[in-house]
Protein backbone atom coordinates (compact mmCIF):
# COMPACT_ATOMS: atom_id res chain seq x y z
CA UNK A 1 0.00 0.00 0.00
CA UNK A 2 1.82 3.18 -1.18
CA UNK A 3 2.14 6.08 1.24
CA UNK A 4 3.39 9.32 1.70
CA UNK A 5 6.76 9.50 3.94
CA UNK A 6 7.23 12.04 6.79
CA UNK A 7 10.04 12.97 9.12
CA UNK A 8 8.50 13.02 12.84
CA UNK A 9 9.99 16.49 13.72
CA UNK A 10 12.36 18.81 11.87
CA UNK A 11 15.35 17.86 14.10
CA UNK A 12 15.09 14.55 12.61
CA UNK A 13 14.89 16.18 8.79
CA UNK A 14 17.91 17.96 9.89
CA UNK A 15 19.89 15.12 11.16
CA UNK A 16 19.33 13.31 7.88
CA UNK A 17 19.93 16.52 5.51
CA UNK A 18 23.16 16.55 7.59
CA UNK A 19 23.77 13.34 5.89
CA UNK A 20 24.55 14.46 2.62
CA UNK A 21 27.39 16.70 4.17
CA UNK A 22 29.29 14.01 6.50
CA UNK A 23 31.68 11.85 6.60
CA UNK A 24 31.57 8.43 3.72
CA UNK A 25 29.93 6.47 6.42
CA UNK A 26 27.38 8.66 7.03
CA UNK A 27 26.50 8.97 3.56
CA UNK A 28 26.25 4.97 3.80
CA UNK A 29 23.51 5.94 6.15
CA UNK A 30 22.35 8.07 4.05
CA UNK A 31 21.76 6.12 1.23
CA UNK A 32 20.23 2.92 3.47
CA UNK A 33 17.70 5.21 5.02
CA UNK A 34 17.21 6.96 1.20
CA UNK A 35 16.47 3.71 0.23
CA UNK A 36 13.90 2.67 3.33
CA UNK A 37 11.89 5.90 2.27
CA UNK A 38 11.53 4.57 -0.98
CA UNK A 39 10.59 1.37 0.00
CA UNK A 40 8.18 2.65 2.10
CA UNK A 41 6.69 5.27 -0.43
CA UNK A 42 6.00 1.83 -2.26
CA UNK A 43 4.77 -0.37 0.94
CA UNK A 44 3.99 1.54 4.36
CA UNK A 45 3.94 -1.89 5.60
CA UNK A 46 7.17 -3.26 4.56
CA UNK A 47 8.74 -3.38 8.02
CA UNK A 48 8.21 -5.18 10.72
CA UNK A 49 5.64 -4.13 13.28
CA UNK A 50 6.34 -4.04 16.85
CA UNK A 51 3.83 -5.16 19.48
CA UNK A 52 1.70 -2.96 21.19
CA UNK A 53 2.94 -3.76 24.32
CA UNK A 54 6.41 -3.62 23.89
CA UNK A 55 6.49 0.19 21.95
CA UNK A 56 8.08 2.41 24.41
CA UNK A 57 6.82 5.14 26.30
CA UNK A 58 8.95 7.82 24.71
CA UNK A 59 7.21 7.25 21.71
CA UNK A 60 3.67 7.50 22.45
CA UNK A 61 4.41 10.53 24.49
CA UNK A 62 6.39 12.03 22.21
CA UNK A 63 4.59 11.34 18.94
CA UNK A 64 0.92 10.56 20.19
CA UNK A 65 1.22 7.26 18.12
CA UNK A 66 -0.49 3.84 18.69
CA UNK A 67 1.46 1.58 15.75
CA UNK A 68 5.43 1.14 15.28
CA UNK A 69 7.29 -0.26 12.88
CA UNK A 70 11.05 -1.11 12.25
CA UNK A 71 12.58 -1.42 8.88
CA UNK A 72 15.89 -3.11 8.89
CA UNK A 73 18.44 -1.87 7.73
CA UNK A 74 22.05 -2.58 6.98
CA UNK A 75 24.34 -3.46 8.87
CA UNK A 76 22.51 -4.00 12.62
CA UNK A 77 20.70 -0.69 11.80
CA UNK A 78 17.15 -0.05 12.12
CA UNK A 79 14.63 2.97 11.12
CA UNK A 80 11.96 3.39 13.76
CA UNK A 81 8.76 4.65 12.13
CA UNK A 82 4.65 4.61 12.39
CA UNK A 83 1.99 4.41 10.09
CA UNK A 84 -0.87 6.88 9.94
CA UNK A 85 -4.10 7.45 8.13
CA UNK A 86 -4.90 11.19 7.29
CA UNK A 87 -8.58 10.02 5.92
CA UNK A 88 -7.34 10.30 2.24
CA UNK A 89 -3.91 8.48 2.07
CA UNK A 90 -1.30 6.41 4.02
CA UNK A 91 0.99 8.56 5.96
CA UNK A 92 4.56 6.96 7.03
CA UNK A 93 6.32 8.67 9.62
CA UNK A 94 9.77 8.44 10.40
CA UNK A 95 11.03 8.60 14.42
CA UNK A 96 14.39 7.68 14.64
CA UNK A 97 16.86 5.62 13.25
CA UNK A 98 19.29 4.08 15.21
CA UNK A 99 22.25 1.45 15.79
CA UNK A 100 21.56 -2.16 16.88
CA UNK A 101 23.21 -1.19 20.09
CA UNK A 102 20.70 1.75 20.87
CA UNK A 103 18.51 -0.50 19.33
CA UNK A 104 18.26 -2.55 22.11
CA UNK A 105 18.85 -0.17 24.92
CA UNK A 106 15.19 1.95 23.81
CA UNK A 107 13.77 -1.20 23.62
CA UNK A 108 14.88 -2.76 26.33
CA UNK A 109 16.33 -6.15 24.88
Amino acid sequence: MKSSVYFGDEKLKACYEGLKESQVEDKMLLNWISRAIEDLEENAFCGIQIPKKLIPKIYIDKYKIDNLWKYDLPKGWRLIYSVANDGVCIISILLEWMDHKNYERRFNY
